[in-house]
């Protein structure tokens, strides 16, 4: 995949009033707008609205382990990731810090618009070269009233991340560690994984899995080292090859 240098479209996000491009007959997109069609964001709205949420954000790109914003800091954007991978954290009181959640394309990162008055939870970092279209939350609130099945949207979004919370939560409280690491290397496969010669490679190192699954590195080693021997997985410099998903998930 092919990444050009970073660039915004405008100095400033739009206000949610300025005129769209021209949709012709009605039904035919803009590029931009095509581009994110599909993703659950908008799904269910039509062709006009879509080009008039879209031309409301500016689009940027990260480089790997750019810091996109800071745990504390105000919550001043929407992000929308379009391509790549971002890792949210948070730092316990102690300076730990835990991994919340691995972000894919169509995730919204942070702010979600439904409140603009509050401090970011945690910090997001690219864990690869990353895409995203970002709104103002002042902006992105005016389009939440115009368009209310892009509030709708949102917040089923967010329904869906709670569930997988609730899930892991779960996991590490009553499964053993094998179940926990495969479930979670099936999710990430199925999120953030990108297709490598037949494998799925997901970007992640053992330590960082080991985070997410509520365990120890020497732990996640051992057990990764074993699933290496049955030809399901293997490791590489920060990335975890699945080459067997299917053998995988019946673990």
């Amino acid at each position: 995949m092919e990444f050009t240098q970073e660039f915004d479209q405008a100095s400033k996000p739009p206000t949610v009033c300025a005129a769209a491009p021209a949709l012709g007959n009605g039904t035919q997109l803009n590029p931009k707008a095509a581009r994110v069609r599909h993703l659950p964001l908008f799904s269910g709205i039509s062709p006009a609205a879509c080009v008039e949420i879209v031309f409301a954000a500016r689009e940027k790109f990260f480089p790997r382990r750019q810091t996109i914003f800071l745990q504390d800091d105000p919550e001043e954007q929407v992000i929308l990731l379009l391509s790549g991978s971002v890792k949210t954290t948070q730092l316990g009181q102690d300076g730990t810090e835990v991994i919340l959640r691995l972000h894919g394309p169509g995730d919204l990162i942070g702010a979600t618009g439904l409140d603009s008055r509050g401090l970011n939870r945690s910090t997001a970092r690219a864990l690869s070269p990353s895409r995203v279209f970002i709104w103002g939350t002042t902006v992105f609130e005016g389009l939440l009233q115009r368009f209310p099945i892009l509030r709708q949207n949102v917040a089923r979004m967010l329904g869906d991340h709670l569930r997988e919370l609730e899930e892991r939560f779960r996991e590490i409280s009553t499964e053993n560690v094998p179940n926990r690491l495969g479930h979670e290397i099936v999710r990430l496969a199925n999120r953030v994984g990108e297709r490598v010669n037949g494998a799925v490679r997901i970007s992640l190192s053992c330590e960082e899995l080991a985070q997410l699954t509520g365990t120890c590195l020497f732990t996640v080693s051992r057990h990764l080292s074993q699933w290496k021997q049955e030809g399901i997985v293997s490791t590489g410099r920060r990335a975890v090859m699945v080459h067997d998903p299917q053998a995988l998930a019946e673990l």
